[in-house]
């Protein structure tokens, strides 16, 4: 694992944890589904341009996809 790598694991699983807090306060699915894939996405990518890309696609999509 590089740094930069375990920066950008850092960065996600920060995010994912404030959208699963946010979800489960507003009973919103796809915060939560979208939380719980940010802290679990970074322990099974270890190129730091997937997990870049994976990570933002899953950050950006509770402000694409409001239900």
């Amino acid at each position: 694992m590089t740094p930069g790598t375990l920066f950008l694991a850092v960065m996600f699983g920060s995010v994912g944890f404030g959208y699963l807090v946010y979800g489960r306060r507003q009973r919103a699915v796809v915060p939560i589904v979208c939380g719980l894939l940010l802290l679990i996405v970074p322990y099974f990518i270890g190129n730091a341009l997937t997990l870049l890309a994976i990570g933002c696609a899953l950050a950006l999509l509770p402000f694409i996809w409001k239900r």
